[in-house]
């Protein structure tokens, strides 16, 4: 009776299958195009005239630092009370800025003037109508008046390495200094759909811009405005990977269960 004699591979081809199989998936993964996992991938040399800076307006619920100074500096200290409150402990007493809130009315609450129309109003016009107001009460000779927003602030969320709230001090911040303070975008961010969130004459509007489009710089959306919320949508591979990750996680534990069961049975 005759047989058949199989030759067995040798292990060293064994070896060779799976390192040809290695290098064909990493060769696959090096092809991927990284043109949509970098900033403006569009930019070429030259430049560009940057947006216009918004113009803040106070709304209602703004915090505001008003600080006002006279050739009697007795008679204006009396301004500039609300601006650094005391707050009273058990063992210290701390100063808290607490300033000049805006409330659901849109006034403010200004000694000896009583309620002061802000919102809608920009810090220069305020400015100004404190300063006409003061003058023609004769509470104060040539009042210097500056206003400060102590509540400026952004919200950055989504696919960047920490999200945060943002608070500006020097009221002006870009978008890309936003992002960049929220520690960047990770490589898992939708870095062609980024959207912002904000308020405008009582209403949500809604924008998503583009970060590798040089369009950025002439967006009106470029520098952020107070209490705007950025968004960071994940890629389809964030997604994907999220959803295997899901449905493998009950296969893996329903397998680890049935092991321990199956050992269990046998060390009996």
């Amino acid at each position: 009776m005759g047989y058949r004699k199989t030759m067995a591979w040798p292990r060293w081809w064994q070896s060779c299958k799976y390192y040809c199989v290695l290098v064909v998936l990493l060769a696959g993964v090096s092809c991927t195009s990284t043109k949509k996992a970098v900033y403006f991938s569009e930019q070429k040399n030259g430049s560009f005239e940057a947006p216009a800076i918004p113009k803040l307006v106070i709304q209602n619920n703004d915090l505001l630092s008003i600080s006002v100074s006279s050739l009697n500096p007795e008679a204006s200290a009396i301004f500039n009370q609300p601006n650094n409150a005391a707050a009273n402990t058990n063992t210290t007493t701390t100063v808290a800025a607490t300033g000049y809130l805006v409330d659901g009315e849109g006034n403010i609450q200004f000694p000896f003037l009583g309620s002061v129309k802000a919102a809608g109003l920009s810090k220069d016009e305020l400015k100004d109508k404190l300063i006409k107001s003061l003058v023609d009460k004769k509470l104060l000779v040539d009042p210097i008046i500056t206003i400060r927003f102590l509540n400026f602030k952004v919200t950055v969320l989504g696919e960047v390495a920490h999200p945060t709230v943002v608070t500006v001090p020097s009221e002006r911040i870009s978008l890309l200094e936003a992002l960049g303070l929220a520690g960047d975008l990770t490589i898992y961010a939708q870095r062609d759909n980024v959207l912002v969130i904000r308020d405008e004459d009582g209403k949500k509007v809604t924008h998503r811009l583009n970060l590798n489009s040089t369009e950025l710089f002439n967006s009106p959306y470029y520098y952020l405005k107070t209490n705007d919320v950025v968004y960071v949508e994940p890629n389809k591979s964030k997604v994907a990977s999220t959803s295997r990750s899901q449905q493998w996680i009950p296969i893996v534990l329903s397998a680890l269960s049935l092991g321990v069961i199956v050992v269990d049975r046998l060390t009996r």
